[in-house]
């Protein structure tokens, strides 16, 4: 992508993040600013604890800074209603977690189907995306198994499907290999690299994971809640 030409698609503007601890507060991110165009690949590097997870959750809309601006499209997310944050996560950002969280209840199809029926979407169109989305991972074959009948890495598969059932413009991946043996991991990545060429979505990993964090064209590290490098 042309750098001259990108739009942002995310900044975060001198963002602070801290929780209370009791009596304690506990300061995550520590002035963060970082700029992610549109289409682009980045990851987020740093050992556990270096604020990754939050960072990523306060890209995404899951949750809102205590100092500092974060902006999706041009849009300050603290401007935003409860309801419009909501369909920010359900139509335009989507999370890939670690413990992949999908519904024990529903099957693969079900599972991935569902952000597109929360968006009220034709349920003859959604089924046919989710049909052809699983087939894309490799799933074609798993789509009435419900999760415990599935390895961790078709679960992970079936979470990348439903993280595409909108066509969202960003997918923000959480640890994604984290609870998968290197193999099935190296897999997960090859599919979520293919998939964001072939979709031209923005894609950002959080990972420890330095082999990881090289198959993407921009790293980010992250050091007890600042950014170490260059963004």
């Amino acid at each position: 992508m042309n750098n001259a030409t990108a739009k942002p698609l995310l900044e975060a503007r001198a963002v602070h993040k801290t929780y209370k601890m009791g009596r304690n507060e506990l300061h995550v991110l520590r002035g963060i600013d970082l700029v992610v165009n549109a289409g682009e690949f980045l990851a987020l590097r740093g050992s556990s604890g270096a604020g990754k997870s939050t960072l990523l959750h306060l890209l995404g809309g899951l949750d809102l800074p205590n100092e500092g601006e974060v902006l999706f499209d041009g849009k300050n997310l603290r401007s935003l209603s409860g309801s419009n944050l909501a369909e920010l996560r359900n139509r335009r950002a989507s999370f890939i977690f670690q413990a992949y969280h999908l519904l024990p209840e529903l099957n693969a199809i079900e599972n991935v189907c569902l952000p597109g029926r929360i968006a009220r979407r034709n349920i003859d169109e959604v089924m046919s995306r989710a049909e052809e989305l699983l087939a894309r991972v490799g799933l074609a074959k798993r789509t009435t198994h419900r999760p415990y009948e599935l390895s961790g890495g078709e679960r992970q598969r079936v979470a990348i499907a439903r993280s595409l059932i909108n066509s969202p413009d960003l997918v923000l991946a959480d640890e994604p290999t984290g609870n998968l043996d290197s193999h099935t991991g190296e897999e997960i990545i090859d599919l979520l690299c293919a998939l964001r060429d072939e979709r031209k979505m923005t894609l950002l990993i959080a990972t420890h994971d330095s082999k990881i964090a090289a198959r993407a064209p921009r790293v980010i590290q992250l050091v007890d809640g600042k950014i170490t490098n260059s963004p």
